[in-house]
């Protein structure tokens, strides 16, 4: 059982059913990390195995009931499969009561004075299972026992009891963090850093969460943490490479280097290539372009040591964009280390984008992609919800391990460590274009809006020695870097 524990705990992680960052929870406190067990859906065998393990341990404690209600939402497909594993009768319980009909919150055929068993996902104050245990004892219900999935040992078990209700558990969250640590996905320091989280967050009916918020580490605020870190936290092999490069090479300055002719791109790229971490082409507007280009490029970029970034912000159909990125004259899958890409339509570009590597040598795995949550420019249209959507698909989902950042303006927009932050229109001179375009200093971009790389452009390519210009960006974009790490600790 434990091996078998071990394994789905492993599976878990890996789809992203939990993560570690810093996060609002339902109690108002900050935590380092988040558990979403609702992505199981989409892998019907990671839930069959949950579901599974729950009914196993049901019977092993023989945790006897003529009922079970899962708690709205994310238990009920669990408690459902729970139900049909054993042939034990369920029960829904509404979140609220219907205006029309019979009314009621609880559905089902029942009696007073039956057995129920509450079957929840995650609990960390214990609220939620308390609330169904409140509904199903408005009718006359008996609830003795409940088991959840993942306890985050902050003080659910405790406060359960109180009313009667034992409360079992597949995993603890420190069983988790053994566990990921044993297997080498997270560090020492992680699972310190959580176990001190732990340790200040203990919440109980008398607590005051106002009090505690103000006593609960936040260490794993993306802002806070170092490249280093960051490295060990993402699912994405072409990030770490990033986050690495960066550390070592210490500099977070990404080259646009917008030009029209393939020799001066060539020559920007050797001239700036000690100071930069990634250089962004847009290789459609290059009148001469061709496959000797291409090659000299991952020449200068395997000598200076930085990734290649084709900004092509993909956005259209999965079809049309595999067909974009993998074939034509440019063949982008077979030499650019990362792309950029909207999400207009959803999660289908990230599967257009992996088909692209049909025809092509390269492997997947040493890809990635940026997605597109904020623009530079004024008068864009992309609104609150569009920003929720973008960190949702970057976040959940099978091809998570493809999404190496996301492009934007805010350190608001997204708390994953794993992902880096692009952020295009930095300039040391902080004025706007005649066509929308708005710069910020490479001190606002890092330190205010969040940037782990600034993006700049004519500031470097106009300058009258394009490599002291490098350098000087280079030095400030690090500095304030070094300065956000330093001033949060």
């Amino acid at each position: 059982m434990c091996d078998e524990r071990k394994s789905l705990a492993l599976k878990l992680y890996e789809i992203n059913a939990f993560k570690f960052g810093d996060f609002k929870m339902k109690t108002g406190i900050n935590s380092p990390v988040y558990f979403d067990l609702r992505v199981i859906v989409s892998y019907p065998h990671v839930m069959k195995n949950v579901a599974d393990l729950i009914a196993s341990h049901i019977k092993e404690h023989q945790l006897t009931a003529k009922h079970i209600c899962g708690v709205p939402y994310t238990a009920l497909p669990l408690a459902t499969l729970v139900s049909v594993h054993q042939g034990t009768p369920m029960l829904l319980r509404r979140k609220e009561a219907k205006d029309y009909g019979t009314k009621k919150l609880i559905e089902g055929l029942f009696s007073a004075g039956d057995t129920c068993l509450i079957v929840e996902d995650v609990v960390t104050s214990g609220s939620s299972v308390l609330e169904t245990v409140r509904d199903l004892e408005k009718e006359g219900i008996i609830v003795e026992y409940a088991v959840v999935v993942v306890d985050r040992e902050q003080g659910a078990v405790a406060n359960i009891i109180k009313h009667n209700v034992r409360i079992h558990s597949l995993f603890t969250l420190s069983f988790l963090l053994k566990t990921l640590n044993e297997a080498g996905k997270i560090k020492s320091d992680t699972v310190d850093a959580v176990a001190k989280y732990i340790a200040a967050s203990q919440i109980s009916s008398d607590v005051s969460l106002q009090n505690l918020q103000q006593n609960v580490p936040t260490d794993f605020s993306r802002t806070k943490l170092s490249f280093e870190k960051r490295a060990t936290l993402t699912k994405s092999d072409v990030a770490k490479k990033l986050f690495n490069l960066m550390s070592s090479k210490k500099t977070n300055l990404c080259l646009a280097a917008d030009l029209t002719k393939a020799e001066e791109i060539l020559n920007i790229a050797d001239i700036c290539g000690p100071y930069i971490c990634v250089l962004k082409t847009h290789v459609d507007i290059i009148d001469d372009f061709n496959d000797a280009f291409i090659k000299n490029l991952r020449l200068l970029a395997e000598k200076h040591n930085f990734l290649l970034m084709e900004d092509r912000k993909f956005a259209d159909i999965g079809n049309t964009v595999s067909l974009q990125y993998g074939k034509g004259i440019y063949k982008i899958a077979d030499w650019a280390d990362l792309v950029t890409a909207h999400t207009l339509t959803g999660r289908s570009i990230l599967q257009g984008l992996k088909a692209g590597f049909k025809d092509s040598t390269a492997d997947v795995q040493k890809r990635g992609v940026f997605l597109l949550a904020e623009l530079s420019n004024s008068g864009n249209l992309i609104d609150a919800k569009y920003l929720e959507a973008v960190n949702k698909i970057a976040t959940e989902g099978a091809d998570i391990d493809f999404i190496a950042g996301i492009v934007c303006q805010s350190a608001k927009c997204f708390n994953f460590p794993g992902l880096v932050q692009l952020t295009p229109g930095v300039k040391i001179d902080d004025s706007a274009d005649q066509l929308g375009q708005q710069y910020q200093t490479p001190e606002n971009v890092v330190k205010e809006r969040g940037a782990d790389i600034g993006v700049v452009g004519r500031g470097i390519i106009q300058a009258k020695t394009a490599q002291k210009a490098a350098a000087l960006y280079r030095d400030r974009l690090w500095a304030a870097y070094t300065d956000r790490i330093a001033l949060e600790k």
